[in-house]
């Protein structure tokens, strides 16, 4: 059952806690006593308090982070108008500091150097299981031990991925036991096994089924796809480790195979719909979806910024635009379709991938600043209608904090992707050979969802199967990637563009180079526009010497007032200035954040050693 999140309004003195050394302290209140733990809707009632960290959907009001479209600038998807975000360079010194500014923060990468949600969550399994045991069922027990477990493993795989090597705390620790409080970092491998043992004991007892606003087996055995694929991905790229990364690829595999066998999801929704709905918790589409709801004051700002009424300085990179697959299932240098070197926008919506047009606003606009390609993704089709209208303005529920379209915070598509990945990952270091029939259970599903009305009369059309034996020999694919783990990966891109996926996937792959912008031009360039054709009312005397493009040679067409005509070709900003260099430099690791000095010191003076991320210089 999917689990309708419309964030349960519960005593939050139960959960706050004030700020200790390194675990939070103790709180004052009933939460922290055996006396409160008398039943299950107790443990509920506690549980609650975990949602709204691990599930954040489009975020609320203006509070934006993790949430889709908000900071999706910092990957190779987009550009923004000016210096592109950078990674740091050096050791911060604020406490829970992340090293690669606030974008890997906001981009669902996961949480700063900080313990309360384990702590948190230690707090809950250790009254389960030292108060409850004889106040709950056996059933009742499994299950909230389940779900305890479950959160726990979700903050360490999440912290873990941040920061590598991470204290482990497997149970409730005191002011008073300072050993613990301050022990340092537990490898990388003993953490990550006992989220592999929380997770595969949470996929076994967590209820199939506990309402339609709880945590389920599906909703666990979705997450577990995704964070056991991310570490076994790290083991293989990152250490070598075939054997880890085989135990971990198999549990995502695991997982993922759960859903699909249970028949209860499907790929049956239009792709903008996913995102533009008010509620989609009766879809097959969404294992997890968020539900807003005006009258009860929870609502977002992630429509309004796809709702074309204000400039924006993000927008999609060039990079991206040639990255979808057209529809005859090859690259764009390689397809058999004609005219697919023309990047005009109303030839791309026709011969690409049905998930470029859901994507994008369909003409170039001077309101995306960067690239003239502006994101619609995240807001219903008919939001749009106002721009037929001279005047219009965009509805009261799409301005400014007000939205209540829903998010599809995990979906089905993306267990596919997982599962998939998994298989080609495992087979590729032994295991056995993914099969056509692999490709049509997850890819080629996820080909044939169902296309919008208003999609086909711009002449979308579906993208054909993928056929193993005939996959694209794409010039631009990674050479260090086969061309089937390249074509899976190029769905993840397409499918999960401007959502949480993309820099966690670079990074798991050992992809950061990607994002180098001496290496890749095409990551500071925009669309292609005609500027006499779709933007002749920017040739105007003000922009004489600000406007340029840069052509399909290469060469770069700046507007002097008097050469309209020659203003054709890809839209390159002077503004749009890359990255300084990140990749293989002394005491930089970008793929790993090190924590502030501040905390270093700090145990320091309390007699303990922390140790610095790995590829981080220490402080003496």
């Amino acid at each position: 059952m999917k689990y309708k999140i419309s964030f349960i309004l519960f005593t939050m003195a139960l959960f706050l806690t004030s700020c200790n050394d390194v675990l939070d302290r103790p709180s004052l209140t009933t939460a922290e006593d055996s006396e409160y733990w008398i039943n299950e809707e107790r443990v509920r009632l506690y549980a609650n308090g975990f949602y709204a960290n691990f599930f954040v959907g489009y975020g609320e009001k203006n509070e934006t982070a993790y949430a889709p479209n908000a900071n999706y600038i910092f990957s190779d998807n987009g550009v923004t108008l000016g210096t592109q975000k950078q990674f740091v360079r050096s050791v911060p010194t604020s406490k829970g500091s992340n090293s690669l500014t606030v974008e890997w923060e906001d981009t669902y990468t996961g949480p700063t150097w900080n313990f309360a949600w384990i702590r948190k969550v230690n707090v809950m399994l250790d009254r389960i299981t030292q108060v409850m045991p004889n106040l709950l069922t056996e059933e009742q027990y499994n299950h909230w031990v389940g779900v305890g477990r479950f959160f726990r493993g979700l903050e360490y795989a999440r912290l873990v991925n941040v920061f590598g090597d991470v204290p482990y705390y497997s149970k409730e620790v005191t002011t008073v036991e300072k050993d613990e409080l301050y022990k340092d970092r537990t490898p990388r491998d003993e953490v990550m096994d006992a989220v592999y043992n929380d997770f595969e004991y949470a996929m076994n007892n967590v209820r199939l089924n506990d309402g339609a606003q709880y945590v389920n087996r599906y909703i666990v055995a979705s997450f577990v796809s995704r964070w056991a694929l991310i570490e076994a991905s790290w083991q293989k790229y990152h250490y070598n480790n075939n054997v880890r990364a085989t135990k971990f690829f198999e549990q995502a595999i695991a997982a993922a195979d759960m859903l699909m066998a249970s028949g209860k999801y499907d790929i049956e929704t239009d792709f903008r719909t996913l995102f533009g709905s008010t509620d989609l918790t009766s879809s097959k589409d969404c294992i997890l979806y968020r539900k807003y709801d005006a009258g009860k004051n929870i609502t977002h700002s992630i429509a309004s910024s796809c709702v074309m009424n204000t400039p924006t300085t993000n927008g999609a990179n060039l990079d991206l635009v040639k990255a979808f697959i057209c529809t005859d299932g090859k690259d764009w240098q390689t397809s058999a379709l004609a005219n697919t070197d023309d990047f005009t926008l109303s030839n791309l919506i026709k011969t690409r991938d049905p998930r470029f047009e859901a994507s994008f606003y369909n003409e170039p606009t001077s309101l995306a600043k960067s690239s003239y390609l502006y994101v619609t993704k995240f807001i219903p089709r008919s939001a749009l209608e106002y721009l037929k209208i001279p005047g219009g303005t965009p509805a009261a529920e799409f301005q400014s904090d007000k939205n209540v379209t829903g998010y599809p915070i995990m979906r089905y598509a993306e267990v596919l992707l997982n599962w998939i990945e998994a298989k080609a990952e495992l087979a590729s270091i032994g295991g056995t050979a993914v099969a056509q029939g692999d490709i049509d259970r997850s890819i080629n599903k996820i080909r044939n969802r169902p296309l919008a009305p208003e999609a086909v009369a711009l002449g979308v059309k579906k993208t054909v199967k993928m056929v193993l034996t005939e996959l694209p020999n794409d010039p631009d694919r990674d050479r260090s990637v086969s061309a089937l783990l390249w074509e899976i990966r190029r769905e993840r891109r397409m499918e999960f563009a401007f959502e949480f996926s993309r820099i966690i996937d670079l990074r798991r792959w050992k992809k950061l180079d990607y994002m180098d912008t001496d290496r890749n031009k095409e990551l500071l360039f925009g669309t292609w526009v005609n500027f006499q054709k779709e933007a002749a009312a920017e040739l105007k005397p003000d922009n004489k010497n600000k406007i340029r493009v840069i052509d399909k040679s290469g060469k770069i067409i700046v507007y002097d007032g008097a050469n309209g005509a020659q203003m054709n070709g890809f839209f390159y900003p002077k503004e749009n200035l890359g990255r300084l260099p990140f990749i293989d430099l002394p005491n930089i690791n970008p793929y790993l954040s090190p924590i502030g000095t501040n905390d270093i010191t700090f145990y320091k003076n309390r007699g303990y050693t922390l140790t610095q991320t790995k590829g981080w210089p220490s402080v003496n």
